[in-house]
């Protein structure tokens, strides 16, 4: 989401200082369109989540009512073997035993699905809240507030970097964005640049360079907006690399300082694919 938005920023500023031209309205309605399709993808996402919620929740409750049925067969055996002539000590008290232990695994059962719904419960309220944002990051007129912040020069050439890397041309704009940063160094920008370098590695599945760029992000820009996705992306490429103890504690660390956020949904689902 953060991708489309920078993507946004670039595209609408041109719009506002008068350099719009019939290609920039172009890449706007495309990714207007594909956002709405990301969109719809993710309320099917959560239609489905929703109906595995029921599930679990009626296998949660399924599963309550065989532990209470089960305490009461326990507390019926005690007072049987308690009354039952000719039965020794012994036997009576293996079948309560095997009663208690087939009672503490159905109650650690009962555990374990109650985790799961909960999880499910949280998975749910952090697509809601993905998916309203995302909603509110699509304006009527394809503009984006707030692009002013830079110069025409700075913006141009931002765009002009941006736009080689949206053809997939991924070692020409690795060098535009480089020397996007050269250049203008304090810009607003520079981290995003930063970003993109590494999603340029990444795509040519160069996934040490890639690490690198991505951490340059959190290290040079700890302030900008792209630092919760650049730590994705450098697990994603740890992963790639079958770094999997590496990967684990960068998508660990999206996960517990930015719980909110889009990454932190995506690094939950390649954690679980990562403990499979």
């Amino acid at each position: 989401m953060k991708t489309n938005h920078v993507f946004f920023l670039a595209v609408a500023a041109g719009w506002i200082f008068g350099c719009v031209n019939p290609q920039q309205i172009d890449l706007i309605e495309r990714e207007q369109r594909r956002m709405r399709t990301d969109t719809n993808a993710m309320q099917s996402d959560l239609d489905s989540m929703r109906g595995t919620l029921a599930d679990t929740r009626a296998n949660v409750q399924q599963m309550q009512r065989e532990v209470s049925a089960l305490k009461e067969r326990v507390d019926e055996t005690r007072v049987q073997v308690g009354r039952q002539i000719g039965q020794t000590s012994r036997e009576g008290d293996q079948r309560v035993k095997n009663l208690e232990t087939r009672l503490a695994k159905l109650e650690e059962d009962l555990k374990a699905q109650e985790e799961v719904l909960k999880a499910r419960e949280e998975a749910i309220k952090q697509l809601r809240e993905t998916l309203e944002a995302q909603q509110k990051t699509v304006p009527s007129d394809g503009l984006v507030e707030g692009a002013a912040a830079e110069s025409d020069a700075i913006r141009r050439d931002y765009e002009t970097a941006w736009r080689t890397l949206d053809k997939k041309d991924y070692k020409a704009a690795i060098a535009r964005f480089r020397e996007f940063i050269k250049k203008y160094p304090k810009s607003t920008l520079a981290g995003n640049a930063q970003y993109w370098i590494g999603e340029s590695h990444y795509a040519l599945k160069e996934f040490d360079q890639a690490i690198i760029e991505f951490d340059a992000v959190r290290r040079k820009y700890p302030q900008g907006e792209k630092v919760p996705a650049a730590l994705l992306k450098q697990g994603f490429a740890f992963a790639d690399l079958g770094e999997k103890v590496n990967a684990r504690l960068i998508l660990q660390e999206v996960v517990e300082k930015y719980p909110q956020s889009p990454e932190a949904v995506r690094a939950k689902q390649r954690l679980k694919s990562l403990e499979s």
